[in-house]
Parts: C-alpha cells; sequence; structure tokens
C-alpha cells in the first residue's frame, strides 16, 4: 500500500485534486480587489494632519490633499467610492492591520518595520527628513552635529517616522512630543522650540504657510525615504492593480497635476 500511495498523491497533486499545504494562502487578503468592488466603497485610513498630503478641515467635516485627491481617482477608477477612516500615526498600523480599511494613504514613509506587517505600493515619491526652523537660525542648524546641542529643543509629532528619526540620530538635543502636528510649526515660531524634523516636501510647504520659517537644504535631506500606500500583507492582486493606476497616473500627468495643485 506505502508503494502506491506516493504515485497517487503525485498524480492527485498534478491534476488539481489535492492542495499543498505549503502553497496555502491568506484568502482574505487574495480576494481585497473583489471586496472592495463589491462593497462598492475603498476604505482609507489617513491621518488628515499631514500637509501636503493629508489634512482634515474639522468645521467642513472634509480631507483634503495630494494623498486624498489620489485616493479619490484610485477608488474611481475601481467604480467605487472613497471613504476616509479617521487614524493617528501612533495608530496607524494597528488600525490597518485589524481590517479598519483597504488601503493606507497621507505620506506614510515605506520602512522595513513596516514592511514586516503590510505590503507597500511602489513608492510614489522619493523624500527625505529635513529640518525647518526660524529663519534667523537657518544657518546654525545646516546638519545633525548642528542640531544635536544641549541647548537645542527638537520638537516632534508623536509615533510616526519624524518620531522614531529623532530619537535615533539626536541624543543630546532636548526632545519635546507635541501631539497637534497641524499647529506644531507654530511652536517654533512662538519660540517655544527650535527645530523641526519633517519630510522635505513639508518643510516646503510649511515655509510658504508660516513666513518667518525656512526649510533647511530641503533638496538634500538628512536621511533618504520614499513614500508608498500601505496595503494588506498577501494582497497580491490588490497590489498589483494599485501598482498600475499609480503607474498609468504619472505616465497620463494626472499625478503631477494633482501634485502641483497642492504645492503652490
Amino acid at each position: 500500500m506505502k508503494a502506491l500511495a506516493s504515485p497517487f498523491v503525485a498524480a492527485a497533486l498534478v491534476m488539481g485534486l489535492l492542495a499543498p499545504p505549503a502553497i496555502a494562502q491568506n484568502t482574505d487578503a487574495e480576494n481585497q480587489l473583489d471586496a472592495v468592488i463589491k462593497n462598492g466603497k475603498l476604505r482609507v485610513c489617513t491621518t488628515g494632519d499631514y500637509k501636503p498630503f493629508t489634512f482634515h478641515d474639522k468645521p467642513a467635516d472634509n480631507y483634503q490633499g495630494i494623498d486624498i485627491d489620489l485616493a479619490k481617482s484610485l477608488a474611481s477608477s475601481l467604480g467605487v467610492e472613497a471613504e476616509f477612516v479617521a487614524t493617528t500615526w501612533k495608530k496607524l498600523l494597528a488600525d490597518f492591520t485589524t481590517g479598519k480599511c483597504d488601503i493606507a494613504m497621507g505620506g506614510i514613509s515605506v520602512t522595513l518595520e513596516r514592511q514586516k506587517q503590510v505590503f507597500f505600493s511602489e513608492p510614489y515619491l522619493v523624500n527625505g527628513k529635513a529640518p525647518i526652523a526660524r529663519c534667523e537660525d537657518e544657518a546654525k542648524f545646516q546638519s545633525i552635529a548642528d542640531i544635536d546641542k544641549p541647548d537645542v529643543t527638537v520638537i516632534v509629532n508623536p509615533g510616526g517616522t519624524n518620531e522614531k528619526f529623532v530619537r535615533e540620530k539626536f541624543s543630546d538635543a532636548k526632545i519635546e512630543i507635541y501631539p497637534d502636528n497641524v499647529t506644531i510649526f507654530r511652536q517654533i515660531l512662538d519660540g517655544k522650540a527650535d527645530v523641526m524634523i519633517a519630510e522635505s516636501v513639508e518643510t516646503e510647504l510649511q515655509e510658504k504657510l508660516h513666513p518667518g520659517l525656512c526649510a533647511i537644504n530641503p533638496e538634500k535631506p538628512l536621511q533618504y525615504g520614499e513614500m508608498g500606500y500601505m496595503l494588506p500583507e498577501g494582497a497580491v492582486v490588490f497590489k498589483a492593480y494599485v501598482d498600475q493606476w499609480l503607474h498609468l497616473a504619472k505616465a497620463t500627468g494626472e499625478f503631477d497635476r494633482i501634485y502641483a495643485s497642492h504645492i503652490k
């Protein structure tokens, strides 16, 4: 009987009668694209506090930004509506991995730590961390060594890659955690902090929004970085769709038009 069992099993595998357990995959993740279309909505986790990528206008109760417009474009390509799900940088991974949304968008840095738990789309923007400070202090904060001094206060929003970068790179500077990523730049103008570290594109925008603040060498950031869209781990088909949509958005000029409309 043993001699007959092996050829039978092999034949059954070839014919598809038995599924080899070693290649079993997450069925829910595999069907993510179909689920989004069937549900009629694309649930988008976003923090709403990160101009120019995502901003929640609370009085009007609507979302604005580069990635908000791109989320609507992605949803439209699927024939569904975009539904924005509020999260924070500290809760982003937990909210996403527990299934509160189908995709996360809004200036999210691609990191190896995040990659352990999720898939990422192809990067849509090469970016990096850069300082922003009062313009009169611009010459003082040209490097990490210039900033990392006991008499310098670095202010940072909690839970994201900005805080991670600051804690890894600065050992002597005073680090102040400030919970509101929208009003944090005002703290520098008011003299309550000296420097903020953020993505270079954000520092350039905040320079325009806050006269008196200067983005410091945003064209030569302190760290290389990429931004992408967070997708469920194992959602191979969904990732392929998002990557192709993103490719076409860039090839047709849609991405550039949306980007330019928010960087003024």
